[in-house]
């Protein structure tokens, strides 16, 4: 492989790599992928309107993926954030244009006959960084060290070499003849090859990442985009990045493609175990205000508690649960019987599911 850090890498070779070969140890690991990415799948289509919980999961998701970016924000400004229209916290509004990108690209790879295009990863991109973004054109692209400024990897330049690789990437992507690999070992090699490519001027680990939760989609292996990677990558940053490195320089594969399968593990393991948990939540939830509320309880209250767990009277309204003065009521009578709490910030008072948020925060 012809590499120089301090050059475009207009020689990053196309997939799949020619050398490499599905060891004991990976094949280990695949059996134990596929066991629990089917057993969260399993889940998620028992579920009676998958959306409700999926759409939480995926909002942390989009926290941890923006934090990898070094793009913080806290539980209780996402979630103020999400029952909001608006909010003054850029970081926020980044987390949240990522949940929107998630969506936007599973719509388009439908729409497209499950085909996962270049232009999906655009319409990706822009939708993350909420411009007009496009395939990068500008040379003296470099990735850096943030301490000393060194030079730790140049991606190919410029736009016309990058929409090659692209193609090289699509075409690997949605040919499922093209070589017997097995789906999660080409997922790592395509997650690898995106951000090698690096074909946007911000915004590529976001959306290669969304991209893996696409292509397991595609595949057929989730039926919702709702792995929780990023939270393994979080965790194990430093290593993430190491690895991409050493593929790179010296075409080490087989510790990458170990890494991202323990990522697929780990994660498929903790969103199964909260997804659980959280539908044994809402049950107790469901009986308490039964209970509470009575003859006037809502299930669509109850669905809107575990979908924005930071509730106001005027999002009652909005959505068409009740008016002003049945929701203030309802709202009441939850935070007497404890079930939510409440958080007064400036003329607006939140009703927040704690018990949710606390679930939320705990991996």
């Amino acid at each position: 492989m012809s590499y120089n850090r301090n050059s475009p890498f207009n020689d990053l070779p196309n997939l799949p790599p020619a050398d490499f070969t599905e060891s004991p140890e990976i094949l280990k690991q695949l059996t134990k992928a596929a066991r629990y990415l089917g057993e969260l799948n399993g889940l998620c289509t028992s579920l009676p309107d998958p959306k409700l919980l999926i759409n939480t999961i995926v909002l942390q998701e989009s926290k941890n993926s923006s934090a990898i970016e070094n793009i913080v924000t806290t539980q209780d400004e996402l979630y103020k954030a999400a029952t909001e229209e608006a909010t003054t916290s850029h970081a926020a509004k980044e987390v949240l244009s990522y949940r929107e990108a998630l969506y936007v690209g599973l719509e388009k790879m439908k729409s497209q006959k499950n085909l996962l295009l270049t232009n999906t990863m655009v319409e990706i991109v822009q939708t993350i960084k909420q411009n007009e973004s496009g395939i990068r054109n500008n040379s003296g692209t470099a990735l850096k060290n943030a301490i000393n400024g060194e030079v730790i990897y140049t991606p190919p330049c410029c736009e016309e070499v990058l929409r090659e690789k692209l193609a090289a990437l699509e075409q690997f992507i949605n040919d499922s003849d093209s070589s017997p690999l097995d789906p999660l070992v080409k997922m790592a090699f395509i997650h690898y090859q995106f951000e090698a490519i690096h074909p946007f001027a911000d915004g590529n680990g976001r959306t290669g990442r969304i991209v893996n939760a696409l292509y397991l989609v595609q595949q057929e292996l989730l039926s919702q985009p709702v792995l929780y990677l990023s939270s393994y990558i979080v965790k194990y940053k430093r290593e993430y990045y190491q690895l991409l490195s050493e593929v790179t320089e010296k075409n080490n594969w087989h510790d990458w493609v170990m890494y991202m399968l323990t990522a697929l593990i780990e994660t498929a393991q903790l969103t199964t175990k909260k997804i659980r948990s959280m539908l044994l939540l809402k049950d107790e939830y469901e009986n308490r205000m039964k209970q509470t509320l009575g003859s006037s309880f809502s299930y669509e209250l109850l669905q809107l508690m575990f979908t924005m767990p930071y509730l106001k009277i005027e999002l009652l309204e909005k959505k068409k649960i009740a008016h002003r003065q049945t929701a203030s009521s309802w709202l009441k009578k939850l935070t007497e019987a404890k079930i939510v709490t409440t958080q007064k910030i400036g003329r607006t008072t939140y009703y927040i599911n704690y018990r949710l948020m606390e679930l939320l925060s705990n991996d």
